[in-house]
């Protein structure tokens, strides 16, 4: 499970910073044989420096670093710091949005279990708004391990809806995923479930 609060904050008149925090809680059985893990895992920290308006032709885009912070517990991390540059596109034409995140983190320090890391995370989406808050989409969000050159690939496919919980503003979603190319051993498909908190201004 992913806690991921997403958050602008006013940097002038004409730029906002915005910051993405990705902490995973984790339980694992298994995976290491013969014992389970339960805990949180490395925290990936990300600021997006974004122009408050779109430009003339109704992009909007944000760029910045982003961490990687050793907070895994119970061998749930990799014991390194990481560091490397982040990007989002975004574009909405009518119904449709469409864009992509990236980020590239290489390890810049770490512990006695430091982990070489050089990592690319590339996600393209697309999505139609269908009406009355629901909306359908894909995303690929694909991952290229620069150390052991390989690719993990889910292929993600989505329904949400914007609703109110009493007077609190909320968006769910639900999902599949099909991995097209994992690790030895990895999953062929998964499902997901999502719920996001929503302040308007």
């Amino acid at each position: 499970m992913n806690i991921q609060p997403v958050a602008p904050f006013s940097l002038s008149e004409h730029w906002n910073v915005i910051s993405r925090t990705i902490l995973p809680v984790v339980y694992q059985k298994d995976v290491i044989p013969g014992t389970d893990q339960a805990g949180i895992g490395d925290i990936t920290q990300s600021f997006f420096f974004s122009p408050k308006k779109a430009d003339e032709g109704g992009l909007v885009w944000g760029v910045g670093p982003a961490m990687l912070l050793p907070t895994g517990t119970d061998d749930l991390g990799a014991d390194t710091w990481g560091l490397g540059p982040t990007l989002v596109l975004l574009k909405q034409e009518g119904p449709w949005s469409y864009g992509a995140l990236a980020n590239h983190i290489v390890d810049v320090g770490g512990g006695r279990r430091r982990v070489g890391i050089s990592s690319t995370f590339l996600q393209p989406f697309v999505s139609r708004g269908i009406g009355q808050g629901r909306t359908v989409g894909i995303n690929l969000e694909s991952t290229y391990d620069w150390e052991a050159k390989q690719w993990t690939l889910p292929l993600n496919v989505f329904y949400s809806k914007v609703t109110k919980l009493g007077s609190q503003m909320l968006s769910y979603q639900g999902g599949a995923r099909v991995y097209m190319d994992t690790p030895s051993g990895g999953p062929d498909w998964g499902v997901r479930f999502t719920v996001t908190l929503l302040f308007p201004e």
